[in-house]
């Protein structure tokens, strides 16, 4: 047992970060990239798709208070995370951390756990992308078949001459309008090809490189942004000038509960906030990259902090004003805030948030592979999993078997499962990841409260124990199914650490050099 917790030293991790050369990666990104990768990572599936989904399934107008809720949890985590990140400057994030404060079985669960949190995030951000591909394409009279447009399970039925994803809002409409859905014509989805296309795009970008990948990143960060502020605009004005929306739409502002926990009422804005905690996740991908920051020391707590608290005014404001534009009954679909936009009546609006929210998850797709990517690089490194998952290019100096193997994966998760499971699975990875985060800075304060740190987090050890507090809470909030899912996929990694990562590992044998890729 004692073998299990063996940590990885410090001195070796610092050395490792300082290594240069054709088979290391390139330091290359600076505070505004950071930044930039937080916002391009935190602003995308929460605000442009699962908003909505939150709002007319466990909140209603109290999606505000979700945000409020898992941006408090966050505030804690990433205190956690910037102190670790600009001490322990390598890839890996929390896998790293895990590993050099709480022994390697840990840090092998916690790997494990990041890989299902970045590949099902990476996927749900996907599958909202290809539903605004696919609205945006009906704009203009192009359409796919169902077959290719929906996964497995998905109901399609002619709506208005095409073909239209049967979901909870399409349902309510079809009632108002005195139609029964299951009297039109109906097929199913197979495969949804669109958002495998998007996966393969996100991948290419990255391997083409960490530089190339953050400067397209820090340009569409620009561009949604822009939309969201104008949404915001447009949506408040006609706020302004209709007050009555407000009156019928938030009324009352937490719906009361069902009957079952979680089923709106309070018990419902703390699920809702346990599901679109994912969207805060856009920090942890930046501690990823830590490895690839010129100034690490005082970027990473800027690019960790300063885009989670930038964001989280964003999403409160779009909250209050898609609610209050929309009743929340209609807002459980992919484009939930281009229906608000609609609502507006400036049809230009709704072709700018499309266009907007079609950037902004492009964004969050490629942070999200990429700290994937990072943490299959790391594990790799330490003699984990496979050697192949650490070979740099040597022109693009990227991981990039690691990153076409993940792309391959994440492509094949978002063609095929539905949105609302992908969503939870990534929200109880996540969740798992700041409990442990958390837990890591608290004990290497007390073990070795001599090393520099170049960021302290305030208040130890009330900050760790609020992390993994509301951690905890919001986990508890989850459905059962979730909770089943995270420990057969953890037993499932552990099969695998224990018939081959034990035995390949580094530190179980003491270190040995790494062998040039």
């Amino acid at each position: 047992m004692a073998n299990l917790l063996k940590t990885k030293p410090l001195d070796t991790i610092l050395a490792e970060s300082e290594e240069t050369g054709v088979h290391t990666l390139r330091r290359s990104l600076g505070a505004t990239n950071l930044v930039t990768l937080g916002i391009g990572a935190i602003i995308g599936t929460g605000i442009f798709v699962l908003t909505g989904q939150v709002a007319a399934e466990y909140s209603g107008p109290g999606v505000v208070f979700t945000f409020i809720v898992a941006a408090i949890c966050c505030v804690f985590a990433g205190l956690c995370y910037a102190e670790f990140a600009a001490m322990i400057p390598v890839a890996g994030s929390a896998y790293t951390y895990g590993y050099a404060t709480l022994g390697e079985i840990f840090a092998w669960i916690i790997g494990w756990d990041l890989v299902l949190e970045y590949a099902f995030g990476a996927a749900t951000v996907c599958s909202g992308w290809s539903g605004y591909v696919l609205s945006l394409g009906q704009d203009f009279g192009l359409r796919l078949p169902p077959s290719l447009a929906g996964v497995p399970g998905s109901t399609f039925v002619v709506w208005h001459g095409h073909w239209e994803l049967l979901n909870t809002a399409l349902k309510d409409k079809l009632v108002m309008a005195g139609t029964d859905p299951m009297s039109l014509p109906q097929q199913h989805g197979v495969f949804n090809l669109v958002a495998f296309l998007g996966i393969m795009f996100a991948t290419t970008v990255l391997i083409i490189g960490i530089k190339e990948s953050a400067n397209f990143n820090s340009f569409i960060v620009v561009v949604k942004v822009a939309v969201l502020l104008v949404f915001i605009a447009v949506g408040g004005y006609t706020l302004s000038i209709h007050p009555e929306l407000l009156k019928a739409n938030w009324h009352p502002f937490v719906p009361p509960n069902l009957g079952h926990f979680g089923d709106f009422g309070w018990s419902g804005v703390a699920r809702g906030a346990a599901v679109i905690f994912f969207a805060y996740i856009g920090f942890d991908a930046v501690s990823t990259a830590a490895q690839e920051s010129k100034n690490p020391k005082r970027d990473m707590p800027i690019g960790i902090l300063g885009s989670l608290a930038l964001c989280t005014v964003l999403y409160i404001l779009v909250g209050f004003v898609l609610t209050g534009l929309v009743n929340y009954r209609h807002l459980g679909v992919p484009d939930s805030l281009a229906v608000g936009m609609d609502a507006t009546g400036f049809r230009w609006g709704s072709l700018l948030v499309k266009v907007g929210a079609l950037g902004g998850l492009t964004s969050t797709m490629i942070v999200m592979l990429l700290g994937q990517s990072r943490v299959f690089f790391s594990m790799s490194r330490d003699g984990l999993l496979p050697e192949m998952f650490s070979k740099v290019h040597p022109r693009f100096r990227t991981p990039w078997i690691s990153s076409l193997t993940v792309g391959i994966v994440v492509a094949v998760f978002a063609s095929t499962i539905p949105l609302d499971k992908l969503g939870e699975m990534t929200s109880i990875g996540t969740l798992l990841a700041f409990i442990i985060v958390s837990a890591g800075v608290w004990v290497l304060r007390k073990r070795s409260p001599e090393i520099p740190r170049p960021f302290r987090a305030p208040w130890m050890p009330v900050t760790p124990i609020l992390g993994i507090g509301f951690a905890l809470l919001m986990m508890c909030s989850l459905p059962l199914a979730t909770w089943i899912r995270l420990v057969v996929w953890l037993i499932v990694g552990l099969v695998i650490y224990f018939f081959y990562g034990r035995s390949h590992s580094r530190v179980q044998r003491d270190l040995a050099p790494v062998p040039p890729n």
